[in-house]
């Protein structure tokens, strides 16, 4: 927590690097951090950075830190192939961690940004009113989410809605209930604030339907299947979103099923996923998709032709993903990385309904996503088989994207049972990441350590 920059070294940085999430003037002299938000052009600038910092760095980032790789191999989707040691990925992580701290500081940097934002959009005079329920809106949903990752793979967290160091310094770490609840808190005022329409064309700026998709999601992992499925319906019956019939079209920066993207930080360039998933020559030379998780697929399933790609060295054959086909400049932007669509929704939906009994309507959800992928209907019946059968699909729809895999196995159970015969060395104190060394010593108020560590 110690590490926490103030919010107006956040906003300068913004100005100068905050790209094209949105177009700003640079103002003509330093501004206070008070009369940032008097002004929307300012406002707007010290919110766009709060984007750029979630795709540069921390939990979301499409880069080594980020859930789509760290999970990946932390789970069963990736397998580890650079020559440097790598304690993380083979479930020997300790405290001192230069990734879990990476990935804690940076976090919590940018839910301190978040609450910069709101409080001060809440102590503005002359913004107008709209503007001011966009910015708080959209903080509001960053903070939420940030803090949805961070309980997933810590536990318990400290949630943190404020600015003020001499409370943040000793903060204490909230029980995982209690961080749901705010979670939740949080999201319900989001929805109430921020606009139905995109303030941006391009789907980069959180929406009203954005914070319905992560409270949907927040809904599920927490076991509320009723809200969790009325949540998903607001954003499925939302004329926005149109169900795309081509797998190819799915991580294009103008699909139709997306529901948040980031834009990545210059013209021409792609989403990060491409540059970090994408090999040519084998061996792979920092990852690839697990055999067992490429063998895992029915047959016929048209996502393993799509969206997964072998590589030979004329021996040996690997294999990565390629939802996003584009690993280096093509002139004018192809792919943004898409962190909310469509099709997850279905599949909230489809579990929240199986486990409430309607198991119709369960299984059209569920072959909604198969039909698209060139299967049948799903063969399960009972509401416990439609829920497996869910979670089945989850892993080959959602495979690379930000932990869902890993996220899975957790709130399921089923981690111990499915990662012991697959990682060596797996031990169930490995469901949680450990806090970070220096933050223990700078703040006794967050202990004690997590087991295991």
């Amino acid at each position: 927590m110690k590490s926490i920059t103030t919010f107006l070294i956040i906003f300068l940085s913004c100005l100068t690097g905050c790209d094209s999430f949105v177009d700003v003037d640079t103002p003509d002299s330093q501004l206070t951090g008070n009369s940032v938000f008097e002004d929307r052009n300012t406002a707007n600038a010290a919110m766009a950075g709060i984007y750029s910092k979630l795709r540069d760095s921390g939990v979301l980032s499409g880069q080594t830190l980020g859930t789509s790789y760290t999970l990946g191999l932390y789970a069963d989707e990736l397998t580890y192939y650079s020559s440097a040691t790598n304690p993380e990925f083979t479930n020997t992580m300790l405290g001192s961690s230069p990734v879990s701290a990476s990935v804690w500081n940076e976090s919590y940097k940018q839910i301190y940004g978040a609450n910069a934002i709101i409080e001060g959009v809440h102590n503005a005079v002359s913004l107008a009113i709209n503007d001011r329920n966009q910015f708080k809106g959209e903080a509001l949903f960053v903070r939420a989410l940030v803090h949805f990752y961070l309980t997933n793979m810590y536990g318990d967290i400290p949630y943190v809605t404020t600015t003020d160091y001499n409370v943040n310094r000793l903060v204490s770490r909230t029980p995982v209930e209690e961080v749901y609840q705010h979670i939740i808190s949080d999201l319900n005022e989001a929805i109430a604030l921020l606009p139905e329409e995109y303030v941006s064309a391009e789907r980069v700026r959180a929406n009203k339907a954005t914070a319905h998709a992560l409270l949907a999601r927040a809904y599920l992992y927490h076991g509320d299947w009723a809200e969790a499925s009325n949540e998903a319906s607001a954003v499925i019956n939302n004329p926005l979103y149109i169900w795309e019939t081509d797998l190819d079209n799915i991580f294009l920066k103008s699909s139709t099923t997306t529901i948040w993207q980031f834009m990545p930080k210059l013209e021409g360039n792609n989403a990060d996923e491409g540059s970090l998933f994408i090999f040519l020559t084998g061996p792979p030379p920092l990852i690839a998709l697990t055999a067992n998780f490429v063998t895992s697929f029915e047959a016929g399933d048209q996502r393993k032709e799509h969206w997964i790609v072998s590589v030979t060295n004329g021996t040996e054959k690997w294999f990565h993903s390629y939802k996003y086909k584009q690993n280096s400049n093509t002139g004018s932007s192809l792919e943004y990385s898409v962190v909310f669509r469509l099709a997850e929704q279905y599949l909230i939906r489809a579990e929240a309904r199986a486990m409430q009994g309607e198991l119709i309507t369960a299984k059209e959800d569920l072959n909604k996503i198969r039909h698209l992928a060139g299967l049948g209907d799903t063969d399960a019946a009972t509401g416990i088989e439609i829920a497996a059968a869910v979670l089945t699909e989850r892993r080959h729809e959602l495979f690379t994207e930000y932990g869902h895999r890993f996220f899975d196995l957790k709130r399921t159970n089923n981690l111990d049972s499915v990662l012991s015969l697959s990682k060596i060395g797996w031990d169930h104190n490995d469901m949680f990441w450990p806090i970070p060394n220096n933050e223990l010593l700078a703040n006794p108020n967050l202990h004690p350590q997590n087991p295991g560590y």
